[in-house]
């Protein structure tokens, strides 16, 4: 069974172009099939697809003539004379394949689709040597409307979602699944899979991959130690300001290393942070920016967390899909949990009620927001600018 992903059109599109198409994002958040769904679905009569991660494959793309890489795909039946599909997979276990890219996408009519497990490598590598000649897109764990689709549960929103009424009925059938993916997130495999322990496992299989293939690809083995380490760390602070020196500390890490390894974490897709939004653009700078794990599954996994937090970083992951995230706050330590493109504030409360839009409206006047919102994952009070997280899709 193929599901569609909201992300799919947009590479059909690009498809057509004569730009390279990279897909990059965490492992297994489904590149491969997205790249295969794309390769069955193009007209190219010549398409080949390589597996980086099979040593034969590296072997071939590692050679430093490249005309000996072409001559090897003419012995496999691929005419050069004619317009060629080539399909490439974990393209950052190959460190010169950008200029393997770039020599033939100048020399031969290739239209390349290829795929990355880490953005850090692809900005650092990729940037040079390809400007100009790609386009990035980023895939992330499933959105809850495609999590949805995957357990073959039919929805359609009646518009954005700050518009969609609240429906008793349709929240009661929703739940359980909602509730599935604030507890195990949205990695594909792991939304396919029924029983309980079994996607634990699963999740668990992921962090390792992560930390055994695309973290120890970038760094030692010492350095993999800390970084689970951070990762617990991190976890446990979901929803919170970084403080760098708590984090040294914590760790017994110098304050850069920290830093370094935040920022890989980030360019690997394991985290995000976010900004505070302000009146003044300096202040957005200087101000600590908040954590949040990109998979609920991971998250759960790496740290014991309270119900709370796990409810506010799933309403994350769905909000980023509709623009971009900041958060608000006070000296006082009053805050507004998301903002949203700098026109709409979102208050996070597993059982919301009336007294706290009143307080996010509040806080918005600041910001010269007017349209303010509260999320709930436990509607026990019905009230106008209330939203119940399952509908956020």
């Amino acid at each position: 069974m193929i599901y569609p992903r909201n992300i799919f059109p947009a590479l059909r599109a690009h498809l057509a172009t004569r730009q390279v198409t990279v897909l990059t994002g965490m492992r297994r958040t489904g590149k491969t099939t997205l790249v295969k769904q794309l390769m069955g679905g193009s007209e190219i009569h010549q398409k080949t697809y390589f597996d980086l991660e099979r040593l034969d494959n590296r072997v071939l793309f590692s050679e430093k003539n490249y005309e000996t890489i072409v001559l090897a795909l003419k012995q496999q039946g691929i005419d050069f004379r004619e317009k060629i599909l080539l399909a490439i997979d974990e393209i950052q276990l190959v460190p010169n394949l950008p200029s393997v890219v770039k020599y033939l996408y100048d020399t031969y009519d290739i239209k390349f689709l290829l795929t990355g497990s880490n953005s850090y490598y692809l900005k650092n590598q990729f940037n040079e040597s390809l400007a100009g000649r790609k386009k990035i897109f980023e895939i992330y764990p499933l959105a809850f409307n495609e999590f949805l689709l995957f357990k073959e549960v039919s929805f359609s929103p009646s518009g954005h979602f700050t518009t969609t009424p609240f429906i008793a009925s349709e929240y009661e059938r929703l739940k359980p699944f909602y509730e599935e993916y604030i507890n195990y997130g949205g990695f594909p495999e792991v939304v396919l899979t029924p029983a309980v322990q079994d996607k634990k496992d699963m999740i668990l299989d992921i962090v390792n991959s992560y930390i055994n293939l695309d973290i120890a690809s970038v760094s030692d083995f010492r350095a993999s130690i800390e970084i689970y380490k951070l990762i617990t760390l991190l976890a446990v602070r979901i929803g919170t300001k970084l403080d760098i020196s708590k984090l040294s500390i914590a760790t017994a890490m110098p304050r850069t290393t920290v830093e370094n390894y935040l920022e890989l974490l980030e360019q690997s897709y394991l985290i995000r942070t976010i900004p505070v939004t302000a009146n003044s653009p300096d202040r957005e700078i200087v101000k600590a920016r908040k954590i949040y794990f990109l998979d609920n599954g991971i998250a759960s996994v790496s740290a014991e967390l309270s119900s709370g937090s796990k409810f506010e970083n799933a309403v994350f992951n769905q909000l980023l899909h509709f623009g971009n995230v900041s958060y608000y706050q006070l000296k006082t330590g009053r805050e507004i949990d998301f903002i949203l493109d700098k026109k709409t504030a979102f208050e996070v409360k597993e059982t919301g009620a009336e007294s706290d839009l009143k307080n996010v409206k509040h806080l918005a006047k600041n910001l010269s927001i007017a349209a303010c919102f509260v999320i709930g994952r436990h509607p026990s009070q019905q009230f106008g600018g209330f939203i119940w997280g399952g509908f956020i899709q």
